[in-house]
């Protein structure tokens, strides 16, 4: 039986979106093709993150504060249905600069924004070392202060895919493994989707299969920019309670490890760790937080992000396929709040809405001045 609508990939954005949809009240089948896939959601750091969000692109930093608000009703509706707890929290965030040359950046950087969205909106504002050593004793002597969000948070990637999946299940959705999508076509008034496990029909359509929708959107007149960028993540053993506030580079998890990361490199679709990046990543760290050199790694891994030209989300519905809508980002946590609570009921009208219209493809194309 068709659904009304077909999401395609099971990651955060694809699972996010699916279960907004069946709360606005669409039947929901959710394609995945496994963990074949280069699932970005298994390599995600777990922030919920708005400072520096949409330098020189206020739409973003708008869209980026809307889904750290939306946060926290995310959270208790999927603890509600579901009882399972993403270890969600929002003590805010801090960004730390090691010089004053970093300083200086951080500085310039809340200028651009504050004048853009005002203080009080965009809620970041800089930190000098007393107050730091307050907020998170221990730090290292190379730390001269930061940057301090009072919107942002952070969340188990993990524990929120679990949670989103079985949600969609307990409103009646549908969630197809290993259905690696491999054709898109019309049928009726809606679509088929051909796939290893079957072919599917809805009425709709969503693309949120990361670096699948490139070739995905081909067959449907979207041509959409994206490349993977891997990054890498360091996990120590469990410790006590030494983080109460996520920051952009460490973070302690829910379980008691503390999670190493922020690499960006441009090399394919090459998902290795690799020595010399693991290295930079745990000296950094240790800059920061001393008392991590004597902290175990017991796992390191690599996944891609999913990047635009301008690092931006893309949001389109095709204009030769109504009713097919592409979804791409590579910030699944942090948008988990927009993509389930404000982007599926714009899908389930059948149209997005204004808020969304500077972060479509289009803009990629647009004449220069």
């Amino acid at each position: 039986m068709p659904s009304d609508t077909i999401v395609i990939g099971g990651g955060l954005v694809g699972a996010a979106t699916a279960y907004g949809l069946a709360r606005e009240g669409l039947s929901v089948t959710v394609l995945d093709e496994g963990d074949v896939a280069f699932r970005a959601s298994r390599g995600n750091f777990g922030l919920v993150w708005v400072q520096s969000k949409g330098d020189g692109y206020p739409d973003y930093a708008i869209w980026t504060r809307k889904s750290a608000d939306l946060w926290p009703s995310l959270d208790a509706m999927l603890k509600d249905e579901t009882g399972v707890s993403t270890f969600y929290a929002k003590p805010g965030g801090v960004h730390f600069c090691l010089s004053e040359t970093e300083m200086d950046s951080r500085r310039a950087l809340l200028a651009r924004l504050h004048n853009v969205h005002g203080v009080a909106h965009y809620g970041a504002r800089i930190v000098d070392r007393q107050e730091l050593d307050a907020m998170l004793p221990g730090l290292g002597p190379e730390v001269v202060g930061g940057t301090y969000c009072e919107h942002d948070g952070h969340a188990s990637p993990l524990y929120l895919l679990r949670a989103l999946h079985d949600a969609l299940k307990r409103r009646g959705g549908t969630i197809i493994a290993d259905a690696r999508a491999t054709g898109i076509s019309r049928d009726g008034d809606g679509y088929a989707i051909t796939t290893r496990a079957g072919t599917f029909r809805a009425g709709q359509v969503v693309l949120a299969a990361g670096l699948g929708n490139k070739p995905l959107g081909e067959m449907v007149g979207l041509d959409l920019k994206i490349a993977p960028l891997k990054g890498q993540i360091l996990v120590t053993e469990r410790t006590r309670p030494r983080l109460s506030i996520p920051t952009h580079v460490v973070r302690q998890t829910g379980e008691g490890s503390i999670l190493i990361g922020d690499s960006h490199e441009d090399v394919g679709f090459d998902v290795s760790s690799s020595s010399d990046v693991m290295a930079t990543l745990a000296s950094r760290a240790i800059r920061m937080f001393p008392f991590l050199k004597d902290l175990r790694i017991v796992r390191a891994w690599a996944a891609l992000r999913i990047m635009s030209p301008d690092g931006f989300p893309i949001y389109q519905q095709s204009e030769t396929h109504p009713g097919v809508f592409s979804v791409n980002c590579h910030s699944g946590v942090t948008l988990a709040g927009s993509h389930a609570l404000a982007l599926a009921p714009m899908i389930a009208r059948g149209e997005l809405g204004e808020e969304l219209s500077a972060l479509t493809a289009r803009r990629f194309n647009a004449p220069a001045n």
